[in-house]
């Protein structure tokens, strides 16, 4: 069916019907040329029965690969539809690109810091926003930049980003503290997820989570605001004996634990629902303890989109976390 290649698989397998014997097909596919492969079966009388065809499509986190079993004469190749990680994992990669170019040109043509905030905010806001629109039409959002959706109320699905997580690091040159948060919440629950650390060329999944690192310090680091440590942060260093970090962006903040640059981060004080999900999300994919300052478990897409306080932790410190803060 084809000529040999050093690029091409070759794999066989059976094919029937009760029309048919159980014949073998042969499978080809040249993965350098991400175009097609075909797969034909043929009859006890040497008629193909059918076409397969695969079509691969490069994607941030790897090949995506889609089939289509048709008739010989009317096959068509399809692309297989981003799954939700797949497609909050592209959303945050590329507006943390976007982000990332535009900083550069607007310091580059001196514009103001508040220029550079507002207009990161902006264009992450409307890519982020069009992509949604294009690929998960029925899906509700809800931004921090964005307008009140009233369809997310009694909606099953709710898309929560947050296109510029540390807005004021992204305003200072040379910082890397800051994110971009996409998440979907679905049927009371983390359906995916995703935070991309532009500045540092990172990003974290639900799907595949990132591994969790082996803990090899001898007293917990614990890594709070740069701005100001919260009560709550105070009185977990001290009754774990922490040696304390300092971070913008609650995203950094949250996936530096994911990481093991740290192992406990405690937010208290004022933050709102976009500000916490993809992280916590990614945290709890990857086996770390996420959840309220008194331990009961974070709840999104309430009408209300604030929710003060959370913390993220190895989960063999949650214990003691909890205790130091409620005695």
């Amino acid at each position: 069916m084809y000529e040999d290649d050093d690029r091409l698989r070759r794999r066989r397998s059976t094919a029937g019907s009760k029309y048919a014997e159980l014949i073998p097909f042969t499978a080809v596919f040249d993965p350098l040329s991400a175009e097609h492969f075909v797969e034909c079966g043929r009859s006890a009388h040497g008629r193909a029965l059918f076409e397969l065809r695969i079509a691969s499509d490069w994607h941030p986190t790897g090949i995506r690969l889609a089939m289509v079993l048709c008739a010989p004469d009317r096959c068509e190749t399809a692309t297989m539809p981003e799954t939700d990680a797949e497609l909050a994992t592209r959303l945050a990669v590329q507006a943390g690109e976007l982000l990332v170019q535009l900083r550069g040109e607007m310091f580059a043509a001196g514009a103001s810091i508040w220029d550079v905030r507002d207009s990161g905010d902006a264009a992450a806001q409307h890519f982020i926003a069009g992509e949604l629109h294009t690929h998960r039409p029925d899906d509700a959002v809800l931004s921090e930049e964005g307008v009140e959706d009233p369809r997310r109320y009694d909606a099953d699905r709710v898309w929560i980003i947050d296109p510029l997580d540390g807005t004021r690091e992204y305003g200072e040159q040379g910082r890397s503290d800051w994110a971009v948060h996409i998440a979907l919440w679905e049927h009371e629950a983390f359906g995916a997820a995703a935070v991309s650390l532009p500045a540092v060329d990172m990003v974290f999944s639900t799907d595949p989570a990132p591994p969790m690192p082996v803990l090899d310090r001898d007293r917990p680091r614990l890594i709070t605001s740069r701005h100001r440590a919260p009560y709550a942060a105070v009185l977990v260093a001290e009754g774990l004996g922490c040696d304390a970090v300092r971070l913008g962006s609650a995203g950094a903040k949250a996936m530096a634990v994911v990481i093991g640059e740290a192992d406990i981060y405690v937010h208290d004080g004022g933050m709102y629902q976009w500000d916490s999900a993809a992280p916590a999300a990614v945290a709890m994919a990857a086996g770390f303890h996420a959840s309220r300052l008194d331990g009961s478990p974070l709840i999104y897409n309430d009408r209300d989109a604030w929710l003060p306080d959370f913390f993220v932790c190895r989960p063999e410190l949650t214990e003691g976390v909890l205790k130091a803060m409620w005695g």
